[in-house]
């Protein structure tokens, strides 16, 4: 064996300590709150001691928190905020990779800029424009704030700049019209960007806790966010189920990212290539 085999194997050896390394960190606390959950009574570190595993704390969890319905209005906001942005990103963000007008540079800029403004800092001109189209309290306002989004816009521009436009002079010359070829040709080769965008806006949907607790004040309404806070505030204590909500709540999001997580880092790696 030649010496610099020997030197590329120690160094993918090596290479591959540091990944697995890396990861127990960072999975670390996951590991620690799913031990927890399954820890009987209130004494977290008794599962480890006496090996009692016990699945009580997710049946109470569940039944306490009314998952049911909280799993529900959180999926419905978080669909129908998905389904609005890819269609409002694929449209504008199609225009502005193809479309020659005038100001679309300075357009592309504005949008950019709303990127490093908070949400919370427009939130009191949001709530007032909720008030009054008599929203507040309802599905529109957790869906209606978060339905455009510089971020998704952005990334389908990037994306569809690396499309060859040959493809779209080919689909042109059949007879095609501009949302035919967007519906067509640019999406299905898109898919790596919108399974990203996909994931980014339905996650953060899902994890949000500001615009439930704001805009909404119905029981009937409660989102996951807001089960896991009023968990928070009744059973302060009892960590074992309160571990137990965090994973009844983290599971689904872990599914779907481990799910599309090919096509996500596809989307990540191959988006920005052209300026």
């Amino acid at each position: 064996m030649s010496k610099q085999s020997w030197n590329f194997k120690y160094t993918d050896f090596f290479s591959l300590g540091v990944l697995i390394f890396g990861a127990f960190i960072v999975l670390l606390p996951l590991l620690v709150v799913f031990f927890t959950s399954f820890a009987p009574r209130s004494a977290s570190l008794e599962i480890l001691q006496n090996n009692k595993w016990s699945l009580a704390n997710y049946r109470d969890a569940w039944q306490q928190g009314n998952f049911l319905l909280a799993f529900a209005n959180s999926t419905l906001v978080a669909v129908a905020v998905t389904a609005f942005q890819i269609v409002t990103s694929a449209l504008a963000g199609y225009a502005l990779a193809r479309l020659k007008f005038r100001g679309k540079q300075a357009l592309l800029l504005i949008i950019l800029a709303t990127l490093v403004i908070p949400f919370q800092l427009l939130v009191i001109p949001i709530f007032l424009v909720l008030k009054w189209g008599h929203l507040i309290n309802t599905y529109g306002a957790l869906i209606l704030p978060t339905a455009v989004n510089g971020f998704g816009i952005f990334l389908l521009r990037q994306y569809f700049q690396t499309i060859p436009v040959e493809l779209e002079e080919a689909a042109a010359i059949d007879g095609a019209n501009r949302l035919e070829i967007l519906w067509r040709v640019m999406l299905p080769l898109a898919r790596p960007a919108l399974v990203t965008l996909f994931l980014f806006t339905f996650i953060g949907e899902w994890n949000d806790l500001f615009k439930p607790l704001v805009f909404t004040t119905r029981p009937e309404l409660r989102t996951v966010q807001l089960a896991l806070a009023e968990f928070q505030e009744q059973f302060t204590n009892n960590w074992p189920l309160m571990m137990a909500a965090v994973a009844i709540a983290t599971i689904p999001v872990m599914v779907l990212f481990l799910i599309g997580q090919r096509q996500f880092i596809r989307g990540i790696a191959t988006t920005g290539m052209k300026n």
